[in-house]
């Protein structure tokens, strides 16, 4: 019989270096977004005002 399904053997070496890579991808993105959560906690707050100022000159459309 002629099977057109690759052989697991034939793939695996690549497909190993494959998910290694995204696997190390994958941590390097959570340390960040770790390092940038405990960065926004442990700063002061922020001293912008809420929401958007208003225009002092009206618009003409």
């Amino acid at each position: 019989m002629n099977d057109k399904t690759a052989s697991p053997d034939k793939n695996g070496p690549a497909k190993k270096r494959r998910e290694d890579r995204l696997a190390e991808q994958l941590r390097a993105n959570l340390q960040k977004r770790k390092a940038q959560s405990r960065s926004r906690r442990s700063g002061e707050a922020d001293q912008r005002p809420d929401g958007l100022t208003a225009s002092k000159e009206p618009r003409e459309i």
